[in-house]
Order: structure tokens, then sequence, then C-alpha cells
């Protein structure tokens, strides 16, 4: 089996490729020289390509795609048109216009294509198991991640909210990601705030919060922390009786405790011909709350 990697913009890549490495060849294709150095002195037996068409002319069996938001669209077209499914690193898409170039090809060929945080595939978030939506009252989700490297100017990229999103997109997709999955795609954002409480050097913002209500009734809260000394994301859900919660924290092997083995695990999965494990409704949903949440705080 050949995996491809397209694109080393974020950690992610270089982390899903530790885990594919013991179940395929490795494949890299990115433009960042120093990005693909590092790469390649970590896995020195990957196949290096000059290019994108390079890369999937060598007819690998999937692709990981890890390229700046703005890129999506023109980098997943050929890989859908060559059949392949994909993983395209969260978040697909930060602007409204991102959001409808890559709809339109992966409504096309959603079974091709799996975008997710990785934490839907955390062990302590799926230990939570399915809720009776009649009987939710409200969820909350809490996200922890520190975004002091952006302060510093790593990836700026991704601090742009006009390009990458900032914080609100880039670290708020795992909570309404976890929320949506619990809950459904029927969901809009009802409000959101933002506000830089530590990072000033940053374009966009260190905490937020969004709200949102489902179709069925319930609402919700997303609460983004990105000034800590602590990774963890903390899911609760209301009802009658008491609050249901998950943590998901890194422990002592963050490539299990976080979700990632899981995720290559769905994407194998799809290389071996099953669909994506994750309904484009759903990402498509969780993309278009974050696009309203970001331009909610323009």
């Amino acid at each position: 089996m050949r995996i491809a990697i397209a694109g080393l913009a974020t950690s992610h890549p270089y982390t899903d490729a530790r885990t594919l490495a013991s179940h395929a060849d490795l494949m890299v294709w990115e433009e960042d020289q120093a990005r693909l150095a590092r790469f390649v002195e970590e896995h020195p037996t990957a196949e290096v390509a000059a290019g994108l068409d390079d890369l999937l002319a060598a007819r690998p069996d999937g692709v990981v795609l890890t390229v700046p938001n703005p890129e999506v669209a023109s980098a997943l077209a050929p890989v859908l048109a060559a059949d392949l499914p994909c993983f395209v690193n969260k978040p697909a898409a930060a602007t409204a216009a991102q959001l409808a170039a890559v709809d339109a090809l992966a409504s096309a060929r959603p079974e091709l294509v799996l975008s997710t945080s990785v934490l839907r595939f955390a062990p302590a978030f799926t230990a939570l198991g399915a809720e009776d939506l009649g009987e939710v009252l409200s969820v909350r989700a809490t996200v922890r991640h520190d975004v002091g490297l952006w302060a510093g100017g790593h990836n700026p990229w991704q601090d742009d909210p006009a390009v990458g999103g900032g914080t609100m997109v880039t670290m708020g997709v795992h909570g309404v990601e976890l929320l949506v999955a619990l809950l459904g795609p029927a969901v809009r954002l009802a409000g959101a705030a933002a506000a830089t409480r530590s990072y000033t050097a940053l374009k966009s913002e260190d905490t937020g919060v969004m709200a949102l209500a489902w179709d069925s009734g319930v609402v919700g809260a997303v609460e983004v922390v990105g000034v800590t000394d602590e990774e963890s994301y903390t899911v609760s859900v209301h009802t009658r009786a008491g609050t249901r919660e998950a943590v998901v924290e890194p422990g002592s092997d963050p490539l299990f405790g976080l979700g990632y083995r899981g995720v290559v695990e769905a994407f194998l999965a799809m290389v071996g011909g099953a669909p994506s494990p994750v309904p484009w409704e759903q990402t498509r949903a969780v993309l278009g709350t974050l696009v309203a949440a970001r331009e909610a705080c323009a």
C-alpha cells in the first residue's frame, strides 16, 4: 500500500505519517523545503515528488491532504478526479468562498472525502455513546489549546482570519465537531464573540465562544481557550437526570488519546474500499458554523 502525503502545512501530517508508516509506504510532496527536510529526516525512505501532479501520477492508494486553506479546493480536485480516497486535515475551509469551492467537490464524491477533527475518534469521546435527543437539554464543548506559537510568528496564515480563520476556526473546529458528532448537522450559529486576553501579537483572537442551536430544540455552547498551560477537550451533555461528561486529553500516548490512530484507521478503511465514516453533510455543517462565527466576529 502507498499513501501520499500532499502538503505539510501544519503539524498534523507529520503525526499522521508516524501512524501510517507502520501500515504503508509513504510518498510526499511539499513546496516548503524546510518542512520537506523535516519530514524526510524522520521518514528517509519516503518517495519525494516534485509536485502534486507527479505525486498523483505515481498512483498512490490514498492521499492525506494538508495545504493552506485557500489551496484545498484546487488540490482536492485532481485527487478526486483520480478516484482516490482523501483525508483532508481540519479545517477544510475557513471562509465562505473556500467552503463553497470545497463543498462543490466533496458533495459530488462524499464517499471519498474524510475531513474531521481527530477528536471524533478519541476513545474518551466515543465512550460517551449515543444520546437520546429527547432527553438532552443543552451541550457544551470546551477547547483548551494554546495558540502562543502563532503569536511568535509560526504559520501566520493560520492566524489570519481571512486565510486560515484564526483561533475561532482552527481551534473552534474541535468543539463544533464533537457536538455535531453527538447531535447531528441540523445546527445553526446563534451568536459568537471573541477577544484577545493575552497574545496581543495575534491577528485573530486567543479566546472565543459560540452559541449553537439545533432544529431539535437543543442549545449548546463552544468555548475556545487559546491561552492555556494544558491541552484538553471537554464535552458536557446536560439532562434532567444530571450531566454526562467526556474529557479528551493527550495522556501518556497522545496518538491514541487524541484520536490520531483512530482517524488513520478510518482512512485506511476508506483506502480498502469503505466509504467515508463521517458524512459530508456533518462536515459541511461544522465548517458552515465556523465560517458564520468567523464572520460574526469580523
